[in-house]
């Protein structure tokens, strides 16, 4: 089993930064990529982000340019550097980790964290 935990959230003015991290423990050696999802109020979880193991990002459009993926596997941690957010981002965002080299498909995600939430105020 693999626990994750984020942390990191808040609020925040739109345009503001934020930086979110998970902390990977438990049978962390078959964890290969990792991602950040985010779920708006009333809809449906949404890929944000995506790191294979040797630092190949993947982004949703919305977020390319503002937000930043990176693992640390020495550390077991995985960030999201956010920049320039938007009201359009407040959402609870999760961590999520997969033994597959990568993956879009959140079924494909076999561990997921509690959520962090992030609110962007106007």
């Amino acid at each position: 089993q693999v626990q994750l935990v984020e942390s990191g959230g808040g609020l925040v003015q739109a345009g503001g930064s934020l930086r979110l991290s998970c902390a990977a423990s438990g049978s962390i050696f078959s964890i290969n990529a990792m991602g950040w999802y985010r779920r708006a109020p009333g809809k449906q979880r949404e890929l944000v982000a995506t790191i294979t193991s040797d630092g190949r990002t993947n982004y949703v459009d919305s977020v390319k340019g503002r937000f930043t993926i990176s693992r640390d596997n020495a550390k077991n941690t995985v960030h999201l550097q956010m920049n320039s957010l938007k009201p359009e981002d407040t959402a609870v965002y999760y961590c999520a980790a997969t033994t597959a080299r990568w993956s879009r498909a959140t079924d494909d995600y076999e561990y997921w964290g509690q959520g962090t939430q992030v609110t962007v105020s106007s």
